[in-house]
This record gives structure tokens, C-alpha cells and sequence, in this order.
């Protein structure tokens, strides 16, 4: 069990319009509107789009419809707005920007000419499949005095956070108990920036969820690694850490992991199919 919020519970819910929203989704964000409410707390809605590519207007509206469906209601959002407006990451590069920057003057972050291929090729040791490399440093300044790398202007650079060497980031899950991840053993140096001039994933949720005084950060089991990694984000940029409850995940009938490409459990097609949203709620795993 979680402690007792002693601050004013902020909890929210960030679908990522790529697709459908399926009944793993559905049991995380009706846990954390749940846990909002149990608290007495505020709730926000906030759209993770910052992948252009797969991001579509259309999924946006399908999340929202189907969260209301399900009975989910938001204080703040992108459709009912609030005082931390946009709520949409494709509206707040500016911020992030902003964040980078300070992280840049400060040392915190360097430039990387790896690409994918060049990280999992110099991982120290195998891995398997589907488990990240740990990125060795290979483009990693000696200390915070050295000269970056001389970069062309065609050369694609990731700009990556320098992690302390082999520190223990230990934290406290509400769901899970306590946990622990030690650098560059279980990760190694993130990126921060994309070389197609878009901010990571690791920096904009930490930005976001500072900015809009979360107190509790509520989401699947499968990013436990990455809240070690904001956790040094947070330090960084001396923010206060919230606290994190991860739930389980949701498998498919296989025991695989549930994708939005697995179309016949997402919510809009077990809506259509005629199945009530209270069924959907009482068969939740938790």
C-alpha cells in the first residue's frame, strides 16, 4: 500500500494517440482516476503526441470518447482546458526546449553520434531479445570540462544524459514496493533529444508532470526501468520527486503483452461488440 499524500493528491492520465486505446490502457487510467478520487484529489488529462509520424487527431478524439465511456471524468485537459494550459506535448516544445537548454549549460548532457545499430554492436555483453543495450559511453566526454564531439552538420545527433557510474536509484512503488535500478548496469546513458529535433519521451513527462503538480504518477508496470532514469531528471533539475504507482500489465489470451494493434480487445471494438463498461471494470486485474 502507498503512503498517505500529505500535499493536495494530483494524479492524471497521458494516452499517446498511435491507436485505440485497449483494456490494458482502460485498467491503468481507471486505476489512476480511482486513486484520484480516493484521495480526493485532482485529475488531469494530458495527450502524449509528440510523435508526429503515428500521432493522429483521430485516436486523440477516440481516447477522450472512450475514457468518457468508461466512466473516467478529468479535471484539466485538452478538451475542458485548466490553469497548466496546453495539455497537449505537441503545444509545449518551447518548455522543453527550455529544460534542454538549462541541462546543457549545466553539463548534464552531450552530444551522440550512435545510432541504434552502433549501441546494441558495442554493448559490453549479449542481450536478449527485446531488452535494451546498455549504452557503454562511446561518445561520452570524459568529464564536464571536455570539448564535445566535432559534429557535421549532416551528421544525426542524439543529445543523451550523462548517468552517474554504477549509483543505486532506489524508490518506493505504491503497487510494487521498493524498488532499485543501478546505472550502467540495468541503463546506461539516455537520450534526452532526438536527432530529428524532438524531445525524448524521459524529458517531456518529467517537464509535463512538474509543471502540472503531479504528485502521484500512475502507469504500467513496463516503465518501472524508465522511472529510475526521471528520477535523475528530477535531481538534475532540483524538482521534487512525485511518487509512482505502477500497475500490472494486461497480457492477451497467449499471455503476450497488449498492443493497440490487438483490435479485438481495444474499447472501442468490445463497446461496439456490446459489452457494458461496469463488465469491463469488474473483470480489471487488480
Amino acid at each position: 500500500m502507498s503512503k498517505k499524500h500529505i500535499t493536495p493528491y494530483r494524479g492524471r492520465i497521458a494516452p499517446t494517440p498511435t491507436g485505440h486505446l485497449h483494456l490494458g490502457h482502460a485498467q491503468t487510467f481507471w486505476i489512476a482516476a480511482k486513486r484520484a478520487k480516493d484521495f480526493k484529489g485532482k485529475l488531469i488529462y494530458r495527450c502524449e503526441d509528440l510523435d508526429i509520424q503515428r500521432c493522429k487527431q483521430e485516436y486523440h478524439e477516440s481516447a477522450i470518447h472512450d475514457l468518457q465511456w468508461l466512466g473516467i471524468k478529468w479535471d484539466e485537459g485538452p478538451d475542458i482546458r485548466g490553469p497548466h494550459n496546453p495539455y497537449k506535448q505537441s503545444q509545449r516544445t518551447d518548455r522543453y526546449r527550455k529544460v534542454f537548454e538549462e541541462l546543457q549549460s549545466r553539463g548534464f548532457i552531450y552530444p551522440c553520434k550512435c545510432s541504434r545499430k552502433d549501441v546494441a554492436e558495442a554493448a559490453s555483453a549479449p542481450h536478449k531479445i527485446g531488452i535494451e543495450p546498455v549504452y557503454p559511453g562511446t561518445c561520452r566526454p570524459r568529464n564536464n570540462q571536455d570539448p564535445y564531439i566535432k559534429t557535421k552538420q549532416e551528421d544525426k545527433i542524439n543529445w543523451r544524459f550523462r548517468i552517474p557510474p554504477m549509483e543505486k536509484i532506489k524508490f518506493f512503488d505504491g503497487n510494487f514496493g521498493e524498488q532499485q535500478f543501478v546505472t550502467n548496469k540495468d541503463f546506461g546513458d539516455f537520450i534526452i533529444w532526438r536527432h530529428d529535433d524532438i524531445p525524448s519521451y524521459q524529458l517531456a513527462v518529467v517537464v509535463d508532470d512538474h509543471d502540472m503538480g503531479v504528485t502521484e504518477v500512475v502507469r504500467g508496470a513496463d516503465l518501472l526501468k524508465c522511472t529510475a532514469r526521471q528520477i535523475l531528471l528530477y535531481y538534475a533539475m532540483e524538482w521534487i520527486v512525485p511518487e509512482f504507482f505502477h500497475c500490472p500489465l494486461v497480457n492477451d489470451l497467449n499471455g503476450e503483452r497488449l498492443a493497440k494493434r490487438s483490435n479485438a480487445l481495444s474499447l472501442r471494438s468490445m463497446r461496439n461488440s456490446g459489452q457494458t463498461a461496469q463488465f469491463i471494470i469488474d473483470n480489471f486485474d487488480f
